[in-house]
């Protein structure tokens, strides 16, 4: 193994590349990894936010307001747009974003206040605009299902995002907030290839299980849609009409799907991970990934960011809607309603609050 070339097993990323907030960085020799020995071990800090609904007004997001219980992911996407949200916190996009995570402790307790607030405005939260609220901590600490249960109690609107089977334990929860047409879950499913998804997504559900927790989710009474998320083309981009067509075999309702976004060090963390994994598809990949974002690996601006533009971004688009049609499944998402929303008796704010 070289130097410029180094896999912690069961992480997807093996450095950390430097914050670029910060002036000093530390360099660890390459030679003194061992990529047979223990992955590191995730550590848990407490995030001290006083308030947790945020809201955003980008016009390529589907929602205005959203909640994450946690800072940092421990499934470890390789291509995780939100990585650089840890350089805010003094960390590295790398390693540390998938080993160091923030727990909003409080976060069932801040969502019940601020829905409690006469100042809310009754809205779709989405769970989670930035890291999976499924991540493997959930399991043990159990903060999406408490806050899913505060947003059951006031009959608030909720759309999910996660790349975890883990959001079925919640059935429950999300069927009674769909009877009331307040919730609705999308499975993000990148590839169908387990042995890709290992190295490219390390933590996550395996592809199947997400194709089965969507079948579960249908079932349920749940409404349910399949995020091909991120396309990355040149690697996955073919793969589109198979997983739409999996999944709406499985009762997905409807179908979205991201371009793969490399913002700041994401860029240099991608390549790297292409480099080990997949060398002989490099440079077909960051070629088209330039070619549908005008010459660089990354656009922000907003309009194309999610979709791009150039000819492969066209073919990418009309292989989506071909994919859709043949499935049977809608491009649009379900309607969610506030008109069931209430404040119960028990969360009205007394006089001197």
């Amino acid at each position: 193994m070289t130097s410029d070339h180094v896999v912690i097993r069961g992480r997807g990323a093996a450095r950390n590349p430097p914050n670029r907030f910060e002036i000093l960085a530390y360099h660890p020799d390459p030679e003194g990894v061992d990529p047979e020995g223990p992955a590191p071990e995730t550590q848990f800090f407490k995030d001290p936010s006083r308030s947790l609904i945020t809201v955003n007004d980008s016009p390529d997001v589907g929602f205005e307001a959203s909640i994450n219980p946690y800072r940092g992911c421990e499934h470890g996407c390789i291509y995780c747009y939100a990585r650089p949200t840890h350089e805010y916190l003094g960390f590295s996009a790398g390693l540390d974003f998938e080993t160091k995570i923030l727990v909003k402790e409080d976060a069932p307790e801040l969502l019940r206040r601020e829905l409690s607030s006469p100042r809310w405005k009754p809205q779709v939260l989405a769970i989670s605009g930035v890291t999976d609220p499924y991540q493997p901590v959930e399991r043990r600490l159990q903060l999406t299902r408490r806050c899913l249960a505060v947003l059951a109690e006031f009959r608030n609107p909720v759309i999910i995002i996660t790349k975890n089977h883990l959001v079925t334990r919640d059935l429950e929860l999300l069927g009674e907030l769909a009877r009331h047409e307040a919730a609705a879950v999308y499975l993000s499913v990148t590839t169908l290839d387990a042995r890709l998804a290992r190295t490219m997504e390390p933590r996550t559900s395996h592809p199947t299980r997400r194709l089965a927790a969507i079948e579960a989710l249908s079932r349920a009474g749940v409404p349910t849609g399949v995020l091909v998320a991120p396309v990355i083309p040149g690697l996955t981009d073919h793969e589109m009409p198979a997983i739409i067509s999996r999944a709406a075999e499985g009762g997905a309702q409807y179908a979205g799907y991201v371009l793969l976004r490399l913002p700041h060090a994401v860029a240099p963390i991608f390549e790297a991970w292409l480099a080990e994994h997949r060398p002989a598809r490099k440079d077909k990949v960051l070629n088209r990934i330039r070619a549908v974002r005008g010459g660089r690996l990354n656009d922000p601006r907003f309009g194309s960011r999610m979709k791009g533009e150039g000819i492969f971004a066209e073919q990418i688009k009309d292989l989506f809607s071909l994919a859709c049609r043949k499935a049977g499944i809608g491009a649009r998402g379900p309607h969610l309603s506030t008109a069931a929303f209430r404040r119960p008796a028990s969360a009205q704010p007394s006089l001197f609050e």
